[in-house]
């Protein structure tokens, strides 16, 4: 098990068509496609770019320090963190007490990150849950067993819902959506497509927190500190926006699979295959494993009736003890304990049913599986912890932060457009840097406290970022799973290239990023909607 985006991945670059030949009409793309791909293999591992990070932040303190760098402190006078002169000054790492404070403060940087227990302990539970089988049978038995009609909305539907459980998609899902649409009479490259639109397109998008919601919001919450220090950031916040997201890009990945991948592809010929597709069979979901997955569903009602015992009733005991309210509520703040119970529990239920869950070691085997792939991601963690306490103490952030602000609001742009080139930005950078949590690791130190200056909230600019970070993941070799996506897709197209896969997937950026920008300004500036519980659109200090 693994974070969905947080490794990078080398491929060489073929960008031929079908024939062997580059597409007429595709010269100009495949050789932009051809500099992306170059630049982006330039960057080092996000591992190492995290260690450089370090290193400038020390050495760019230092010299900022030698020369007294200050601004105007923006926060009200009396507030938590506020300098007595009124001003910010930048702190230098290149003297002896920043020496002493980066070496006693190495290992509580890493263990206090906030996201990094709380995906573990999410992953956790969502280990159970794929072990046992039961991730895996219910996106069988939703995709395989709805109409005709309906199964290009399916596929993209799953692909989306499948982020709760990290990889599934890439693995499951993507591969049995091309096998459908084969076994329909479609392209297989058009069921591909349609799930991979799904899967990584719509990587924000969900009906269920998931484990991207704790491990952006720890982020968001440390940088939306630089500004209030007491500000907290919870993995909800973005929940209601991302609820309703998942039925805009359902919508939207069904109409260009339909209207415009499909036709392009054209008709399939099966002679273009490099395997013999006569015996590719997809596994039907077994009478074991719909028994298994009744009482999995029971299990799920049953804790969804005891955790509204907790909430609901006006003195229950997870709501806010001193107002009585959800907001703040010892339920909202412990989600992710939520999490992984509704994972472990209807996980060892199936796993009991059809037998793969047959004794407590099984289930420790299944949480030390899901463990044991989070290597990379920890390493990750362990220097992008560093960078974030170190852009902390050295107020780089907060005065980066407020030079932005100013800027913006001497050249009038503070008011929703703002948001329309922010997100832009992040979909480029994710061209380049295609890990979630490394992305918004070195750019959230700067834009929440930037954007919370010029009067916007934290969980409105997390939510922005979520879409920025999504729309481009179709079209990025340096997303990690693009090679995985590559070979599944070569099996069914000889010569299949990066430049033929990222140009059947642009329309749906193009699309995906139009109409989630456009439904994010209704909701946040027409609608006036909150993006999730307690969340708040504007930010007052």
């Amino acid at each position: 098990m693994g974070i969905n985006k947080d490794e990078s991945i080398e491929l060489p670059l073929d960008s031929s068509g079908a024939s062997g030949t580059p597409e007429p009409h595709s010269g100009a793309f495949v050789r932009f496609l051809n500099i992306v791909e170059r630049l982006g293999n330039l960057l080092p591992h996000p591992i190492t770019l995290f260690a450089m990070f370090c290193l400038a932040v020390i050495a760019i303190s230092g010299v900022a320090g030698y020369f007294e760098l200050t601004v105007i402190d923006p926060r009200p006078v009396g507030s938590s963190g506020r300098g007595e002169d009124g001003l910010i000054h930048v702190v230098s790492l290149m003297n002896a007490e920043g020496l002493r404070m980066i070496v006693s403060n190495l290992v509580t940087n890493f263990t206090g990150f906030t996201p990094l227990g709380t995906v573990l302990v999410a992953l956790l539970g969502v280990g159970i849950a794929e072990r046992s089988g039961m991730l895996s049978a219910a996106m069988r038995l939703l995709v395989m067993g709805t109409s005709k009609r309906l199964v290009t909305l399916t596929i993209v539907f799953a692909g989306i819902v499948s982020n709760t459980a990290a990889e599934l998609g890439y693995v499951v899902l993507i591969p049995m959506a091309a096998m459908i649409f084969h076994s329909l009479g479609r392209h297989p490259l058009a069921g591909l497509a349609a799930a991979f639109a799904g899967v990584s397109g719509g990587y924000s998008a969900n009906l269920l927190l998931g484990t991207v919601d704790p491990l952006l919001s720890g982020i968001t919450e440390a940088a939306a500190q630089m500004i209030d220090p007491e500000y907290t950031v919870g993995p909800e916040v973005n929940w209601y926006f991302m609820f309703v997201s998942t039925f805009l890009i359902t919508t939207l990945g069904a109409i260009v699979t339909e209207k415009i991948v499909e036709p392009k592809l054209g008709k399939y010929d099966a002679s273009e295959a490099n395997v013999d597709l006569s015996h590719q069979k997809m596994d039907r979901v077994t009478s074991d494993e719909k028994q298994g997955l009744k009482a999995a569903g029971i299990a799920i009602l049953v804790l969804s009736l005891l955790l509204a015992l907790t909430v609901v009733p006006e003195n229950a005991p997870l709501r806010n003890p001193e107002t009585g309210l959800v907001a703040g509520s010892p339920f909202l703040k412990g989600i992710v304990a939520f999490i992984f119970i509704c994972f472990a529990i209807p996980g060892l239920v199936y796993g009991k049913v059809v037998g793969t869950m047959k004794r407590d070691k099984d289930v420790i085997d299944a949480m030390s599986y899901s463990m044991s792939s989070m290597g990379m991601y920890i390493v990750l963690v362990f220097f992008a912890s560093q960078f974030v306490a170190f852009f902390k103490w050295t107020n780089l952030g907060a005065v980066l932060a407020v030079s932005g602000a100013d800027a913006l609001s001497a050249i009038g742009l503070t008011g929703p457009l703002v948001f329309v080139l922010f997100i832009m930005m992040c979909g480029f950078i994710n061209l380049m840097l295609g890990s979630a949590s490394a992305q918004w690791a070195v750019t959230a130190p700067i834009f929440v406290p930037m954007l919370m200056l010029v009067g916007y909230a934290p969980e409105t600019i997390q939510a922005a970022y979520r879409i920025g970070d999504s729309v481009t993941n179709l079209i990025t070799p340096m997303m990690s799973y693009f090679g995985l996506i590559l070979a599944v897709a070569s099996q069914y197209k000889k010569n299949l290239g990066i430049g033929t896969l990222i140009a059947t997937m642009l329309p749906y950026s193009i699309v995906f990023f139009i109409g989630w920008t456009c439904f994010f300004f209704i909701w946040v500036f027409v609608l006036g909607l909150p993006v999730g519980p307690g969340a708040e659109t504007y930010y007052t200090p």
